[in-house]
């Protein structure tokens, strides 16, 4: 091979590693800053809460153990929470609810 097309090959690669890392770095600093998410103490959101009976709709997984005592993997189990404590909706606090639910 010619040694100015290496030459001129190795020029072009380190120009787009630097463009794409000066890229990345430019893009990480003007990306929106992430909305905070109003969770329940027991790490699940309003929408996975009943607002009637205010128990937790949501599954955590939990470790399951064989006959010997040994780790056997995972098992899903309806979380334990009994009432939301997080935030509350700005239309809850301010405005009480008109009408009846519906039946």
């Amino acid at each position: 091979m010619d040694p100015l097309s290496l030459v001129v090959g190795g020029v072009l690669l380190a120009a787009g590693y630097l463009g794409g890392r000066l890229g990345a770095r430019r893009a990480s600093r003007t990306r929106a800053p992430q909305l905070p998410v109003a969770t329940c103490g027991c790490g699940h959101s309003l929408s996975q809460h009943d607002p009637k009976d205010h128990t937790c709709h949501a599954e955590v997984p939990r470790d399951a153990f064989n006959w010997a005592g040994h780790r056997a993997g995972q098992t899903w189990v309806d979380c334990r929470c009994r009432q939301y404590v997080g935030p509350r909706p700005i239309d809850e606090v301010f405005a009480p609810r008109l009408l009846a639910p519906p039946d």
